[in-house]
């Protein structure tokens, strides 16, 4: 058994060699990014930025886009599927591992997706479940209206929400400040494993 790990570690250190070497940077989402140095080795820099996944519905996509890259300016890595799912991934899991190890789930609401079944309300229910099991203390949902919606009443009974419109540099300042820290009510985590 030994070997098989040996064998596929170095298969793995390999293939990492071989895309540095054609494209000069490799990212392993969630870990880290390796590039190439100045010297003619290989560096390391790992991701320590806290992790937000983004759920949205299809229709608001341009906008979700747009809060990504926001949070992502702000020091932040949040996980859009758009942007992050491979081709043949199993998405349905990828999914649920994303909000697993992300450290906020930002449920992005709208005229559309409030009326709209789908992906967007089991993503929304997946986040539910992960925040029960959290001490109540703990920031990990943080609903975000896109327009003048009216935010489902189980979901504004427990969590205050965040409009970006009809400014929106302020609401994502808002977001980002809680995502990274600048709140004492939101306290960092180890990932969280499935029970």
């Amino acid at each position: 058994m030994r070997s098989n790990h040996w064998s596929s570690s170095a298969q793995v250190a390999r293939l990492v060699k071989k895309c540095l070497e054609e494209r000069g940077i490799v990212e392993i989402d969630g870990l880290g990014v390796f590039h190439r140095s100045k010297n003619g080795g290989y560096d390391f820099a790992a991701n320590t930025r806290p992790r937000v996944f983004l759920a949205y519905v299809a229709e608001d996509r341009p906008k979700a886009e747009r809060l990504f890259d926001d949070l992502y300016a702000r020091g932040l890595d949040p996980w859009l599927d758009h942007r992050k799912l491979l081709p043949g991934q199993n998405w349905p899991r990828c999914i649920e591992r994303a909000i697993e190890v992300s450290e906020t789930f930002v449920a992005c609401f709208s005229k559309r997706s409030v009326r709209k079944r789908g992906q967007f309300q089991a993503e929304l229910r997946y986040a539910l479940d992960c925040a029960a099991r959290l001490p109540l203390d703990e920031v990990f949902l943080i609903p975000v209206r896109f327009d003048d919606c009216r935010i489902p009443p189980e979901i504004t009974r427990q969590f205050h929400y965040v409009d970006l419109f009809p400014e929106w540099r302020s609401g994502v300042e808002r977001i980002a400040e809680v995502m990274l820290g600048n709140s004492r009510h939101l306290r960092w985590r180890p990932e969280r494993t499935r029970n």
